[in-house]
């Protein structure tokens, strides 16, 4: 391709989705230049550092590591040539009032587990895998087509995938119907909050997410995941893609319904043949297009939408080490009525349920020798409940004493070196999530494929999306999905030569 025909691809925001897009396309031929806002790449899956600490923003372990190794292929690189990943084992600790069960990717080691702590349930261990590992094969394929065309939902795959989608049933209801217990139901439902959702409304279907994970295993990389986007943006930029930090975008240029280029805050304007949104959909919507030219997705609208819930984190540099293990979840005594209150926006009670990460317990480069960086994270209502989560709120109070009575964590106010907070309301103004909905747009069937904000944008052309917020949605793969899709969408354009393992444009 000559440089004169050369296509120029704005990306704005350096996510995991922007920079999944930008690797693949630099490595293709295309000119691309990468605008994020902060002083770093990542995003939610950037680094936060407090002092000799280093925490992961937002995700904390990696599913589908084939995903990752498949975009790093497609970009001229190998996983194993800038990251340390390996297999967690345990995966993670499930923590009830009255037990606590090791989570396995030992598949014999599991139904004792499971038997351990529901007698007589381990069996059916067995039927659980069977039947999500063919759920598994006939969905996932269906999540990584593009859907800017309604005919796509007409795929033989899609068609194909029709009766494993569990219609008319929740993640409870499908796993509860194998199990036979509610907390047994819980330990293999609660990746429900992985979409922000509740396993009560979540669609059937997502009960694939738990087969992943005990079929296939989770990951941890030394340093935190935040080096992953360290290591995407380094092969971009190995691909001659231009990533420029601190260069927040004020708004798309966009001319007779066509994206042209941007404006940067401070005045500056970039051309580009392309222009891919990596930012969080709501935030783009309502703030990077001027007033009237969106018309399906207008302010109005998009309160109307269903977004996921919010998370109240606590980053923690501690003086001393846990006794904890990398990953444990804690469920509230009242797990159901813990869960109704958020999506109701209801002020927590003290029962709640959350998730710590003690990857110091594992990976010493994470804190000083004898300290530990920790990772807390309380579902909570997103910003649309008007709650207050002000220092004066006193729910720092209630996370710690939770840390203190259910995690074991005696006298942790006395050994915080340094500490950092995001509420639902940072989590809007710092880091741009429409209504502090930290895993953005709900995931109800009526929010999924082709009706999901498309990678190619249906408001305006020339204009491509990534991330949480379009198809196929939240989590690492799948937005990894979300850039490679927006990367094949922009290559068949301009009839690059391409090779992809799965998807099908």
């Amino acid at each position: 391709m000559s440089k004169k025909s050369t296509p120029h691809v704005v990306i704005v925001g350096a996510g995991p989705g922007g920079l999944t897009c930008a690797m693949i396309l630099a490595h293709r031929g295309v000119r691309v230049t990468v605008l994020e806002a902060k002083e770093q790449v990542g995003g939610r899956n950037a680094a936060i550092r407090l002092g000799p600490y280093t925490f992961d923003t937002g995700p904390t372990f990696l599913m589908l590591q084939q995903i990752l190794d498949e975009v790093f292929e497609e970009s001229g690189a190998t996983t194993n040539e800038l990251l340390d990943v390996h297999t967690l084992d345990p995966m993670y600790h499930l923590v009830f009032s009255d037990k606590a069960m090791k989570v396995t990717p030992n598949h014999e080691q599991m139904k004792a587990e499971i038997d351990r702590c529901f007698p007589g349930k381990g069996e059916r261990y067995d039927r659980f895998i069977v039947q999500e590992k063919e759920r598994f094969k006939f969905l996932y394929p269906c999540l990584q087509k593009p859907y800017h065309r309604f005919l796509t939902l007409l795929h033989p795959d899609v068609l194909r995938a029709l009766p494993h989608l569990a219609l008319g049933k929740s993640l409870y209801d499908v796993v509860f119907d194998l199990f036979g217990d509610e907390d047994l139901a819980l330990s293999f439902t609660f990746q429900s909050k992985y979409l922000g959702m509740s396993p009560w409304e979540c669609p059937g279907l997502f009960s694939m997410i738990p087969y992943i994970e005990h079929g296939l295993g989770i990951t941890h990389v030394t340093g935190g995941l935040s080096r992953i986007s360290d290591a995407m943006a380094e092969v971009a930029a190995r691909n001659e893609a231009d990533i420029r930090c601190s260069a927040p975008v004020k708004r798309v240029l966009v001319k007779n319904g066509k994206a042209c280029g941007v404006e940067l805050e401070d005045g500056e304007r970039i051309d580009a043949d392309d222009v891919v949104l990596n930012a969080d959909f709501g935030y783009a919507a309502t703030h990077l297009f001027d007033p009237g030219i969106l018309k399906k997705y207008t302010p109005e609208k998009l309160k109307k939408m269903k977004l996921s819930c919010s998370t109240y984190m606590l980053y923690l540099g501690t003086d001393k080490e846990w006794d904890l293990p990398h990953h444990a979840i804690y469920f509230a005594n009242d797990y159901r009525a813990n869960v109704e209150g958020i999506f109701k926006g209801d002020k927590p009670t003290d029962d709640i349920s959350f998730y710590v990460r003690n990857a110091s317990a594992t990976d010493p480069t994470l804190a000083p020798a004898g300290h530990s960086a920790i990772y807390v994270l309380v579902p909570v209502p997103n910003t649309r409940s008007g709650l207050d989560w002000s220092e004066d709120s006193g729910f720092r109070e209630t996370v710690l004493n939770a840390l203190e009575k259910r995690a074991g964590m005696t006298g942790i106010r006395d050994h915080i070196r340094e500490e950092k907070i995001l509420t639902p309301n940072d989590w809007d103004t710092e880091y741009g999530v429409y209504d502090g909905a930290t895993f953005n747009l709900s995931h109800n069937l009526g929010q999924m494929l082709y009706l999901r904000p498309r990678n190619e944008f249906e408001e305006v052309k020339n204009c491509y999306l990534t991330g949480g917020g379009t198809h196929p949605g939240s989590g690492l793969p799948t937005i990894y999905e979300s850039g490679r899709i927006a990367a094949n969408l922009i290559s068949k354009k301009y009839h690059l030569d391409f090779v992809t393992k799965n998807l099908e444009i």
